[in-house]
């Protein structure tokens, strides 16, 4: 009886140990997921944001346009900053948190820079906000590398 006890006891602890493992898994997957999903986000927005900012400069639509396209970058900055990396991927978590501090401070900047409905055109030539999104691409690269993708 005491075996069996003993066996029992150890087969618990050993399927609760398998559930752990098998939790920080789907939580290094769930992360991943969601670490693709902003660079889609970051990605879009690096590559259309440009030419977008340049013809805000002299078209009220574009610049509508690209308050939009910014606030959206900033609140997608924002919500991936407040999620939980798991232990596998905070390290490089936190460079993107970094990263989208900058970004956030960036757009902010630029949305405070519109004269008369248009963007000016020498904040442009001063923003890092291209930059960062850059930054934060090669770093999403290297959490997706943690997946074997």
């Amino acid at each position: 009886m005491r075996k069996l006890l003993i066996v029992l006891s150890a087969s618990i602890l050993f399927f609760l140990g398998g559930c752990s493992f098998l939790n920080d898994a789907q939580d290094t997957i769930s992360y991943i997921n969601e670490a693709t999903d902003y660079l889609t986000t970051a990605t879009d927005f690096a590559s259309d944001a440009p030419a977008l900012a340049q013809q805000a400069i002299s078209d009220i639509q574009a610049a509508e346009d690209l308050q939009n396209m910014l606030q959206q970058m900033q609140d997608s900055a924002q919500a991936f900053s407040e999620i939980q990396a798991p232990d596998i991927a905070a390290e490089l978590h936190q460079q993107i948190i970094e990263q989208n501090s900058v970004i956030t401070a960036e757009i902010e900047t630029l949305l405070n820079n519109y004269k008369d409905g248009l963007l000016d055109p020498a904040i442009l030539e001063n923003t890092e906000l291209f930059q960062s999104v850059q930054d934060i691409t090669s770093i999403i690269d290297q959490i997706q590398q943690l997946s074997g993708e």
